[in-house]
Parts: C-alpha cells; sequence; structure tokens
C-alpha cells in the first residue's frame, strides 16, 4: 500500500466537500496548540466557519489568526495480509489546508457565508434573523496552500 499525492482541484474539493466536519487547528497565545472540530461551508478555495462572538478561540484568533485546516473522510480498514498485523493500514483521504481568519462582520456577507455553510449539510434555503446574524461570529479562511494525499492505495 502508498500513500498518493493528489494535485487535482477537483479531487481536493471533492474530498473537502464529502467530510461532515473540518478540524481547525491554532496556536495558543502561549504556543500550545489547540484543535477544535467544526461544520463549515467551502466555495471556491475559501472555507466558512461561525462561533460565538467570543470564547477562546476568537480570543486566539485576534492575536494570531493563522490556521490549519484539517478535512478527512472515507476511511476503511484494508490489509495486505489477514494474519500480518504490519499490513494493516486506514485507507483514507485528507486535505489539510493553511491560511488566516478573517473575522466577517458585513451583514449581507455574513448571510451569503452561512448560505455556504448551511449548503454543506443541507439542499434547503434558509432565512436569518437580524440578531442571530448579529450574534454569530463568522470566519472567513482563504485557502493559501493546500496537501491532499490518499492513504492506504494499492499499488496497481
Amino acid at each position: 500500500m502508498k500513500t498518493v499525492l493528489h494535485t487535482d482541484w477537483e479531487e481536493i474539493e471533492g474530498v473537502i466537500r464529502s467530510c461532515g466536519v473540518c478540524h481547525v487547528g491554532m496556536a495558543g497565545t502561549d504556543g500550545t496548540p489547540y484543535v477544535l472540530p467544526m461544520n463549515f461551508g467551502y466555495h471556491e478555495g475559501v472555507v466558512y466557519l461561525h462561533s460565538a462572538q467570543e470564547g477562546r478561540s476568537v480570543s486566539v484568533l485576534e492575536r494570531n489568526p493563522k490556521v490549519c485546516l484539517v478535512f478527512s473522510g472515507d476511511y476503511r480498514l484494508v490489509y495486505q495480509h489477514p494474519e500480518v498485523a504490519c499490513s494493516y493500514r486506514m485507507r483514507s483521504k485528507s486535505v489539510i489546508g493553511w491560511g488566516e481568519v478573517v473575522f466577517v462582520e458585513d451583514m449581507d456577507e455574513k448571510v451569503e457565508a452561512l448560505n455556504i455553510l448551511m449548503k454543506q449539510y443541507s439542499d434547503r434555503t434558509f432565512a436569518y434573523s437580524d440578531p442571530a446574524v448579529r450574534n454569530v461570529k463568522v470566519w472567513k479562511v482563504v485557502l493559501e496552500t493546500v496537501s491532499c494525499k490518499e492513504f492506504g492505495a494499492p499499488h496497481k
């Protein structure tokens, strides 16, 4: 089994869109890693996330907006020989992306971002009250660098 690097943007976006959760890594104020599983929306190289207006992640990002995003899924246990433990591996695909969080403040842009986020999980159309939009913190991350790998791929 081998690890395959994918560079085709359609393949990369396919992995991102197939995921239900994005893990967001950031560096705490003392350099301690901090990782959160979050719901997300994706559109044309941009990831949208949302949170409360205040909290640990917002405080961390106000000091250092750089993040690492991890999308992974399609897990299957595979092996080369059923009786050789070292031949077992989890087959999966993942995308790791890096960028900086920009907090979206414009109400119309927030609604657009929330629609993109909801489209990740539903084909329904949603309406949002002004207080709800004002009270949510919307994060925008332009993916500056991306790596996509498939693990446990069979040799051809």
